[in-house]
């Protein structure tokens, strides 16, 4: 089994969101089995950042729809999306 990098935005649910606390919720979340190797911040407009996650994880049936939803449920996400995929060399 081979594993994979995933980059995921994460668009926070206010201009005014404190980032540490975001970052700390999504890292007490991150399924077992599934690396957190990353946080950056991106402009968006007006204010606004996305935070963007790498997470490095097993190349397994379901792919990403476990991380995706442990993130979805931390408070203060607004929304996320997958940006990327690929094999983790």
């Amino acid at each position: 089994m081979g594993e994979v990098v995933a980059t995921i935005k994460v668009m926070p649910d206010s201009p005014e969101t404190d980032f540490e606390a975001l970052k700390a919720g999504i890292a007490d979340v991150i399924p077992k089995g599934v690396r957190l190797s990353g946080f950056a911040e991106e402009p968006v407009a007006f204010g606004l950042k996305a935070l963007i996650v790498t997470v490095v994880l097993g190349d397994l049936e379901g792919g990403t729809d476990p991380v995706e939803s442990a993130i979805a449920s931390v408070e203060g996400v607004e929304s996320l999306q997958v940006v990327e995929v690929g094999r983790a060399l």
